[in-house]
């Protein structure tokens, strides 16, 4: 089954929901470490209540975000240490498990991980399913 992700950045509820809708995705897998957001709405708990009101489970998988030495090199644009920071997470027993329990759950219905960066490039999103995908289909949403 293809996998879907999104970043909210820059995005508004209403663009970042029309955006699942319109892809058809019925979950979210947030796999931030930090499930907290300076951007409205988007932060755990509120976005999991904006979420179902709209009919969209969410979950969040913690074990498959970014350290912080992973994510104060995303900002720097140093991506080979995010890189080696992120292969190192994925080896974690539990990032393992969390791992298979995110294809698990995109193989009940169709998914998209969740991150803040906009661009997929920028972000671990890519770095995990490069690394665990099994070779699924891949599509970036653009809220």
């Amino acid at each position: 089954m293809t996998i879907f992700t999104i970043g909210y950045e820059g995005a508004t509820m209403d663009a970042f929901v029309a955006a699942l809708r319109a892809a058809g995705v019925r979950r979210v897998i947030d796999v931030r470490a930090l499930p907290l957001s300076r951007r409205p709405g988007f932060s755990k708990s509120t976005l999991a209540a904006s979420l179902k009101a709209e009919g969209i489970d969410y979950v969040h998988l913690k074990a498959l975000g970014t350290p912080k030495p992973g994510r104060d090199a995303a900002k720097k644009g140093d991506v080979a240490m995010l890189t080696a920071v992120y292969d190192a997470q994925l080896e974690l027993p539990e990032a393992k498990v969390a791992a298979a329990r995110m294809l698990a759950l995109a193989d009940e219905m169709p998914s998209a991980l969740l991150c803040y960066e906009r661009d997929p490039c920028h972000c671990h999103r890519t770095l995990l399913l490069d690394a665990v995908g099994a070779g699924r289909p891949v599509v970036n949403l653009y809220a």
